[in-house]
């Protein structure tokens, strides 16, 4: 069983930036791939960002990429998503996720979410 616990996220004007982190409760994190995903009121839940076990490959949501980085650190247990020039649309509730390794691509762990608000 792993247990997820996101933090970092809070109100921010846009053009801003934020960290989002994400730790994970067993050593075994360090295999797993890990996702980000987000929620907006009223909408369904989307991808974001994906990095593997080794942090070697990472994968972003067309409307992400070149502003948000995903990066693990293997010491800390720990997944980020640095979030840049933020736009109002980015405010959700953002999820991170962990898949084990093997053929599934289900992510069988979710954390309770971390609140993002851009203004505008």
């Amino acid at each position: 069983q792993v247990q997820l616990v996101e933090s970092g996220g809070g109100l921010v004007q846009a053009g801003g930036s934020l960290r989002l982190s994400c730790a994970a409760s067993a050593r075994a994190f360090n295999s797993y791939t890990m996702g980000w995903f987000r929620q907006a009121p009223g909408k369904e839940r989307e991808f974001v960002a994906t990095i593997n076990w080794s942090g070697g490959s990472t994968f972003y949501a067309g409307s992400v990429k070149g502003r948000f980085t995903i990066s693990r650190d293997h010491a800390k247990n720990t997944v980020y998503l640095q979030m840049n020039s933020l736009k109002p649309e980015d405010t959700a509730v953002y999820y991170c996720a962990a898949r084990p390794p093997g053929p599934s691509t289900n992510y069988n762990y979710w954390g309770q979410g971390t609140q993002v608000t851009v203004s505008s």
